[in-house]
């Protein structure tokens, strides 16, 4: 029997933090198919996760790497840098399918009672001896570009993937504001005094399950004093002796590229 194009689905399986792809004419896609393009373990469930190519989306866990490299036609990708060979509303679905994953995997139980959770939606799920609702959870955090004069702060924080610097950023805590939390941040890592925030954008980041508030701000007072646990470099840079930057997916170096282009 032929299949119709509308039974085929886009499928994102992962494996940890790694993406299966596969090598196609126009360069790496996901694996669009009818059926899995690798068996589905047992016990593991087949997301719907949303449309992707104008197809159904659907995500599952492997608990073994899909065996393949850059000579293979499918190799297993690194989420993060599934972003430099993706097509962006690709790269964008799968970390929408790395969240619910992460979900899936981690909400198993009731944190309640303990008692094992059925799934009653695309991203909810229920305690059926307590009726314990658990939905994704979001973690948001701040990210603030700090302009002084013709300059902008830049910092190297130990939990950096590389030698980049990059934005000042935290977690919200609670009862706090966005913008109480921006000052916090920048408080606490450089002992700088900042005004004049002003929101610039959002990103999800699947990281495994955040979401980033970009701020930009200008300096009021202080003298740079790093908060040693949290960064091991920082200091104002100017564009003319910019320092290595951060890649290209995250929104830091879009809200960098935006002072740099005179936008902010």
């Amino acid at each position: 029997m032929k299949t119709e194009k509308k039974d085929v689905c886009g499928w994102f399986v992962f494996c940890d933090n790694r993406l299966l792809i596969k090598k196609e004419s126009d360069g790496y896609h996901i694996p669009y198919a009818a059926q899995p393009p690798v068996e589905v373990p047992e016990n593991h469930t087949v997301h719907t996760v949303g449309t992707v190519g104008g197809m159904t989306a659907k995500a599952f866990a492997v608990s073994v790497p899909v065996e393949g490299d850059e000579k293979s036609p499918q190799m297993m990708e690194d989420l993060r840098a599934s972003f430099n060979v993706l097509p962006l509303e690709e790269y964008k679905m799968a970390g929408k399918a790395s969240q619910i994953l992460t979900w899936d995997k981690n909400s198993r139980y009731c944190p309640a009672c303990g008692v094992p959770t059925v799934q009653v939606g695309p991203i909810a799920k229920k305690c059926p001896q307590c009726h314990q609702e658990i939905y994704p959870r979001i973690s948001p955090a701040i990210i603030v570009l700090v302009k002084k004069e013709d300059s902008i702060l830049l910092v190297h924080a130990r939990n950096f993937r590389g030698t980049f610097k990059g934005l000042v950023a935290g977690f919200l805590e609670p009862g706090e504001t966005l913008e109480e939390c921006v000052r916090r941040e920048v408080m606490e890592e450089t002992r700088l005094r900042i005004k004049n925030l002003k929101y610039f954008d959002s990103q999800p980041w699947p990281y495994p399950s955040g979401i980033m508030i970009g701020y930009v701000a200008e300096y009021e007072s202080g003298t740079v004093k790093l908060q040693d646990e949290e960064l091991n470099a920082g200091a104002f840079y100017d564009r003319e002796h910019l320092p290595e930057l951060p890649q290209k997916l995250s929104i830091a170096r879009r809200m960098i590229d935006a002072w740099l282009e005179g936008r902010v």
